[in-house]
């Protein structure tokens, strides 16, 4: 899978840091001081430009807040999140919405839709409008979907036939996203060639693996798909 001057970064469950070839720093679904599942050394985020977040659930914007405080990056959300963070104190707010398009720090991002809930726990308990995705195209053409937290939906298709990611980071931990064989039906829908499996490994019971992705794609004839399986702190160039 050539990146052709992206780095793509895995900082545990849904978050992720992907480098620009122009260098810009973009966080999606900025959840690390308190992510079990990222290692210490990248907890801390030193230089962020850009933040991504697909909804409101702790595991996804847990840390949102104290990192654009200290940085004062862009935050992208959907209108309902965003005056939340915006009633939080977060500085530089930008909302769109699903199917929107926009273009910041050099890339092209488009809010997706998904299938799933998106909440505030910490009181008051508020709905923060609807959970969602994005897709990322960069200036030498790559294109990454982060779908967030969802299931299957017919519309990962339309994802397919307007944007055309070239890689899918899709959750699978089941429970509360889709699971292995789910996901497997996402990717064919996607029709893309490069998976990373994210969203797995901290939901107690849960037997959602990689490998068990890779059987459900074999199980649909899928067989030439790669299935990237990173490493929380893992970096691929």
């Amino acid at each position: 899978m050539p990146l052709n001057g992206v780095q793509v970064t895995w900082l545990g469950h849904a978050t992720f840091k992907l480098t620009t070839p122009e260098g810009k720093i973009i966080l999606i679904d900025p959840w690390t001081y308190h992510n079990p599942a990222c290692p210490d050394e990248y907890k801390h985020i030193e230089k962020v430009d850009l933040l991504l977040a697909t909804h409101g659930h702790n595991d996804h914007i847990g840390d949102l807040i104290e990192i654009a405080r200290e940085h004062a990056p862009t935050v992208v959300a959907i209108p309902e999140l965003g005056k939340w963070f915006a009633a939080k104190g977060v500085k530089h707010i930008f909302t769109m919405n699903i199917g929107g398009i926009i273009e910041m720090q050099g890339v092209k991002i488009t809010m997706t839709h998904a299938v799933h809930t998106s909440s505030v726990d910490e009181a008051p308990f508020a709905y923060v409008g609807v959970a969602a995705g994005y897709v990322l195209e960069f200036s030498n053409g790559f294109r990454i979907y982060h779908a967030g937290d969802t299931a299957a939906f017919p519309g990962m298709q339309l994802i397919h036939e307007l944007y055309k990611p070239d890689v899918a980071l899709l959750p699978m931990g089941d429970h509360h996203t889709m699971g292995p064989e789910e996901a497997a039906v996402a990717t064919r829908l996607l029709q893309v060639n490069h998976v990373i499996p994210m969203h797995y490994g901290l939901t107690p019971r849960s037997l959602a693996t990689p490998a068990a992705f890779r059987r459900a794609l074999t199980a649909l004839g899928l067989n030439n798909i790669e299935v990237i399986e990173m490493q929380p702190g893992q970096t691929l160039l």
